[in-house]
């Protein structure tokens, strides 16, 4: 019998509050819902008010580990989180998790309150024949052959390349893989299939069609989804909101934890009428 997505409230363990609107946290590739952990324990910290947080790891990642999907695809990553998240919901994913919380708002609208997309793009590949920024081609292509040799070693990689950019690129090192390392690794097919969503979903000309509250936030210094592409996502969105996190790299959240939090409260007061 095929396993179900299973996700995590915060505090650990606590009970659902009806009376509170979730915001369902979404990790990148690789990594799995322990990224979020400074994240939390600061909105903790200053009192979450009417939120309540809950983390869900993708198929095959951290609690999820041992959830099989085939074929591997958003759509049916979503079907699974829709059944597993009974309550409509703010989604905030980060990198490829924007990619899954993007489809999320556009299949199940009535679903989502509000998305929010962090160091996310709506196709993460560079496009050079359209001027279209984002991860060079061979860059994807070298990760799937390191895939095949050495799975923790590739995500290790990936982890710098996502640090690059920031003003303390070894603590945030530090800190990131120790979050992401406390939990269980994908397999490498996981990480394979997963890898192909970056490499081949294209959301761009659905992005009109996301009528919920939409705010996009980057790094300034994001080598992953350059900043150049702000603009033209922001044709492709014309309804959406963005900011632009100076000095940040590929994880905001994690560098400039303290003003990520400050911009994200005062967005979700002003859209939630706190």
């Amino acid at each position: 019998m095929a396993k179900s997505l299973t996700f995590s409230t915060f505090p650990a363990n606590s009970e659902l509050n009806k009376d509170a609107i979730p915001i369902i946290l979404i990790h990148g590739w690789g990594l799995n819902s322990g990224v979020w952990q400074p994240l939390l324990e600061l909105f903790n910290k200053n009192g979450t008010r009417n939120y309540q947080f809950l983390t869900i790891d993708l198929p095959g990642y951290g609690s999820n580990s041992m959830v099989e999907i085939a074929p591997y695809t958003l759509a049916n990553i979503c079907q699974e989180i829709e059944q597993t998240i009974e309550q409509p919901a703010i989604y905030l994913g980060w990198s490829l998790g924007g990619l899954v919380a993007t489809e999320m708002s556009l299949q199940y609208p009535e679903k989502v309150l509000a998305l929010i997309t962090v160091a996310s793009s709506p196709y993460f590949v560079e496009q050079p024949q359209h001027s279209w920024p984002g991860i060079k081609e061979s860059v994807l292509a070298n990760f799937h052959q390191q895939l095949a040799q050495d799975t923790e070693k590739t995500i290790k990689g990936f982890l710098k390349i996502q640090a690059m950019g920031s003003p303390h690129i070894r603590q945030d090192l530090k800190l990131i893989t120790q979050l992401v390392m406390a939990h269980n690794l994908p397999n490498q097919q996981t990480l394979a299939d997963s890898l192909r969503l970056l490499s081949h979903c294209d959301l761009r000309q659905q992005l009109a069609r996301i009528k919920q509250p939409f705010l996009r936030l980057y790094g300034h210094n994001d080598s992953l989804v350059p900043k150049v592409v702000i603009e033209q996502i922001n044709t492709l969105a014309p309804s959406s909101e963005q900011y632009l996190f100076e000095h940040a790299s590929h994880a905001p959240f994690i560098s400039h934890l303290d003003d990520f939090h400050q911009v994200l409260v005062a967005w979700l007061a002003e859209n939630f009428n706190e």
